[in-house]
C-alpha cells in the first residue's frame, strides 16, 4: 500500500514549469527574437504597436529573462547598481529620480543598495556587485577610500560622485556659497544696511561657504561688521535663538539663513519681538522646503537641483559604459534664487 500511495503521488504531482523562451515569445507576439530583445533593451525607436504586442506576449507567458545568462553571453545585463550611503536626508530621493532618468533614456534598470559601515566597507559591497556579472556598472554616490580607483575590477564601469562625503554633506558644487552674495547684494539694492547670517552645523563645506561668501560681500560693499550667529545644527531652534539674542537697538533688517529650517526659526523669533515680515526685517533661507512657499509670507529660498546631480552622475556612468570621452553638460545652473514674500525694502 505505501509502494502503490507513493507512485500516485508521483503521477498527480504536477510537472515543474518551464520557463518560457524568447523565441515563443517572438512566436506569439508575431515578431522577431531580436525584436523582443530590443524591447527588453527598451529601445525607445520601437513602433507602439509592435512594443504593446511583445509586453502582451510577456505578460501572457509569464516570461523573466535570465539575466546570469544573458551576462555570461553577452557581458551585458542591462542593470547598473547605485550605492547610497546609509543616511536618510533631503537630497536622495531627488537625486534617484535624476539618476533612473537618465538611466531609462539609455535603456538601463537600476538597482539601489545603501551600505552601512565606512568607505572601505562600502568598496567591498561595490567589488561585488561589479565582480557578480549581475550590473554593467557601479554609480557610487557616496566616497570610496582614497586609492579605490586602481583596484577598480575591469569587468563593470565603476563611476564615483564627487557630490558628497562620507556621511553624505555636500562638498563640491554643493558647498558652492555664490548664490548668496547675490541676496545681499539684492537686499542692499532694496535699501538693506545692517545684516546677519545664521550658519548650518559649520561641520559642513556647505555651511562655511555660505558663511565665508555672506563675510566677504558684507565687507565687499562696505556694509558694515559682516554679523554672524554660529550654529551647531540647522534647526528652527538655532534660528529662534539667533533672533531671541538680538538687541533691539541696532538690529539687522535683514537676516540670512543658512537654511529654510532656520530661516523658519528666525520668522518665529520675530513674531515673537513684535516685529513684521518683510517690513520691519526680510529674511532669507536655502534648500527649497516645500513648506516655505505655504508659510505667511512666503519664503525667499535658494533651490538647489538634486535632481540635476543624479542625472549628470548617471550621464558619466552611461559615458564610461559607452566608451564615450565626451559626457553630457548642462546649462542650468545647480542653485537659483526664488525671490518671494519674506524679502522687501528696509523700513
Amino acid at each position: 500500500m505505501t509502494n502503490q500511495s507513493s507512485t500516485s503521488d508521483r503521477e498527480s504531482a504536477p510537472a515543474p514549469t518551464r520557463r518560457a523562451t524568447i523565441w515563443e515569445v517572438a512566436k506569439v507576439a508575431g515578431v522577431s527574437h531580436q525584436t523582443v530583445s530590443r524591447y527588453l533593451r527598451q529601445d525607445t525607436k520601437m513602433r507602439p504597436e509592435t512594443v504593446a504586442r511583445v509586453r502582451q506576449a510577456v505578460h501572457d507567458l509569464d516570461y523573466r529573462p535570465n539575466l546570469t545568462a544573458r551576462s555570461m553571453r553577452t557581458r551585458r545585463s542591462g542593470r547598473v547598481a547605485v550605492l547610497l550611503p546609509a543616511v536618510a536626508t533631503y537630497g536622495p530621493p531627488q537625486i534617484l529620480s535624476g539618476v533612473m532618468e537618465v538611466a531609462h533614456e539609455h535603456g538601463y534598470t537600476i538597482e539601489a543598495f545603501s551600505v552601512e559601515g565606512t568607505p572601505a566597507d562600502r568598496f567591498e559591497r561595490v567589488l561585488h556587485l561589479a565582480d557578480s556579472g549581475q550590473v554593467e556598472g557601479v554609480l557610487a554616490l557616496a566616497p570610496l577610500p582614497p586609492g579605490s580607483g586602481d583596484r577598480f575590477p575591469e569587468r563593470a564601469a565603476i563611476v564615483v560622485s564627487p557630490d558628497y562625503d562620507d556621511k553624505f554633506r555636500g562638498v563640491g558644487e554643493l558647498a558652492d556659497g555664490s548664490p548668496v552674495a547675490e541676496l545681499v547684494e539684492r537686499l542692499a539694492e532694496l535699501g538693506h544696511r545692517r545684516f546677519l547670517h545664521v550658519t548650518g552645523a559649520l561641520d559642513y563645506a556647505s555651511a562655511r561657504g555660505r558663511r565665508d561668501v555672506f563675510v566677504a560681500t558684507v565687507e565687499r560693499l562696505g556694509l558694515g561688521p559682516a554679523l554672524v550667529h554660529e550654529s551647531r545644527d540647522w534647526s528652527p531652534e538655532t534660528g529662534l535663538a539667533a533672533v531671541r539674542a538680538l538687541p533691539e537697538a541696532g538690529r539687522p533688517t535683514a537676516i540670512v539663513a543658512a537654511s529654510d529650517a532656520v530661516a523658519a526659526g528666525v520668522v518665529e523669533g520675530a513674531r515673537e519681538r513684535g516685529w513684521s515680515i518683510p517690513g520691519d526685517l526680510s529674511v532669507t533661507g536655502w534648500d527649497n522646503h516645500l513648506l516655505g512657499a505655504y508659510l505667511e509670507p512666503t519664503l525667499t529660498t535658494v533651490h538647489v537641483d538634486h535632481r540635476k546631480l543624479g542625472r549628470a552622475a548617471m550621464a558619466r556612468l552611461v559615458a564610461t559604459l559607452r566608451s564615450d570621452s565626451t559626457t553630457p553638460s548642462s546649462e542650468e545652473p545647480l542653485n537659483t534664487i526664488i525671490w518671494r514674500g519674506s524679502t522687501g525694502a528696509a523700513s
